[in-house]
């Protein structure tokens, strides 16, 4: 089935998938561009190398304080102030390729300052899909969300590769400062979303200490964390594919044919689950279903370390990033429906850190790895890491496997006025109607956080999401 549309008909979600399309392929098109122009001022992959560097430690650092302070803030005022700032940046590497300054470490400065404003936004935009979008479309607006940043993981380095011959490398920076223009024109009509608490105040280093408090009491929140870290570090062969290419499946030394498909094998299959996702809404046992797809991407990993074809590898790769897919869309949707409101930025921010740092310490273990033991031991051994770490994780964590996902069960319809300007945007796509819904999920709770059950009622009010295992925000579930 193609993806399920319906949270396309949210206007206040729409706006924010059409930025979605516009940042996936313009912060692609830049990703390719800081790397080519330090390459040419320098000559040295070492320097190129060191863009990891600059773009890791403010993706850390600022997403996990953006996401604090996205539960202290108006959460459209810092999309526009962090938009703002990653437009600034994109025109200040304009102007240094523009004008020919050729300071490798003025880019790499820039490229700094561009990723701390991207993690702080990142995890904010997040948090804003739970406040607009009804619970049970979470997992198909993390689907929709998902495929299009995959979309822009695949094109937007083949429209760099296609432009940069055409018309030049600065021009590249200015094509994604004109696209940042246009997100910014889309998030300036969002509703204003304050905290839930109406309190707004500047976040501090104990703001993140709660979070990870937090964090540490809620069971199925840290098991999604912890599984997806055992399927990048463990599983993740991307640091590989340099070394596979030429010796494995014969390309010349730097790089041809076989390395473009291994690169691009795993996105375009997570691109294909992403468009045929219309499922996805249906799946209430999303713990199971995330477990299942990181086994599923363990096995894939040792098929394609055993891999002595080309096309093979592909196969065994895209099929690998067919199950990621299915895990982010899952992992996202549990991430949004089971933190509360004032903890789901900072929830957000750990996920940036995750999601970023991941593959990284990936590309650290393989490489010792395959320096020991060889290319086939380390990826097919990693996948069969993945495979055991994420079983024990599943037996050690039970409430994961547990955990079932708010249903779509309507219980009964009134019409109403919208309340709040969050609902002025969902009754544009729902005819004005409020769902009082019946909501199944592990660990459910009365306020405070003590756990009363699996199976519980509650009305979906607009001003209180539902915790999937925590404490509440102010309504109350009573299990049966």
């Amino acid at each position: 089935m193609v993806a399920d549309r319906r949270p396309l008909r949210i206007p206040a979600f729409r706006r924010l998938w059409v930025t979605s399309i516009v940042t996936a392929l313009g912060s692609q098109i830049t990703a390719v561009a800081v790397p080519k122009q330090i390459y040419d001022i320098t000559g040295s992959s070492a320097y190129v190398g060191l863009t990891g560097l600059f773009g890791l430690v403010p993706l850390l650092v600022f997403g996990l304080w953006g996401g604090a302070i996205a539960d202290t803030v108006d959460r459209r005022v810092l999309l526009i102030v962090t938009n703002v700032g990653i437009a600034v940046t994109a025109v200040l590497l304009w102007a240094q390729a523009f004008a020919e300054l050729g300071s490798v470490w003025l880019v790499l400065g820039l490229l700094s300052v561009n990723q701390a404003f991207f993690a702080i936004n990142m995890p904010t935009r997040q948090a804003v899909v739970a406040r607009v979008v009804p619970e049970h479309l979470l997992a198909s607006a993390a689907a929709l969300t998902s495929t299009v940043t995959t979309f822009g993981a695949v094109f937007g380095p083949m429209a760099a590769g296609a432009l940069l011959p055409v018309v030049g490398l600065s021009t590249l920076y200015l094509v994604d400062t004109a696209a940042l223009i246009a997100v910014l024109w889309a998030v300036w009509r969002l509703p204003a979303l304050p905290p839930l608490s109406g309190q707004i105040r500047s976040a501090g280093i104990r703001d993140v200490i709660a979070g990870f408090r937090y964090l540490g009491t809620q069971k199925v929140l840290l098991a999604s964390f912890v599984v997806d870290i055992i399927a990048m570090v463990a599983g993740m062969p991307r640091a590989l594919f340099p070394e596979l290419a030429e010796r494995t499946f014969g390309d010349p030394p730097g790089g041809g044919f076989a390395l473009g498909w291994l690169f691009a094998a795993i996105p375009l299959g997570a691109m294909v689950i992403g468009v045929m996702s219309g499922w996805a809404h249906r799946v209430s046992r999303q713990g199971v279903a995330v477990v299942v797809a990181i086994i599923a991407w363990g096995l894939a990993m040792v098929g394609f370390g055993l891999s002595q074809s080309l096309w093979l590898a592909v196969v065994f790769l895209a099929l690998g990033g067919a199950a990621d897919m299915v895990s982010a869309i899952f992992r996202q949707a549990i991430l949004q429906t089971a933190a509360t409101d004032e903890m789901r930025g900072r929830m957000q921010g750990a996920f940036t850190v995750v999601v970023a740092g991941g593959p990284r310490l990936a590309d650290l273990s393989h490489g010792w790895a395959a320096a020991a033991v060889g290319t086939t031991m380390a990826t097919s051994g990693g996948g069969l890491l993945v495979v055991v770490g994420v079983v024990v994780a599943a037996i050690l964590l039970p409430a994961f496997w547990r955990y079932r996902a708010p249903t779509e069960a309507v219980a009964t319809q009134t019409a109403r006025a919208p309340k709040t300007p969050e609902d002025v945007d969902r009754s544009e796509g729902t005819s004005g109607t409020t769902e009082v819904v019946e909501v199944v999920t592990e660990g459910a709770v009365t306020s405070g956080s003590t756990e009363v059950g699996q199976t519980g009622k509650a009305g979906r009010s607009s001003g209180a999401p539902r915790s999937g295992g925590g404490e509440s925000t102010g309504s109350t579930v009573s299990g049966e």
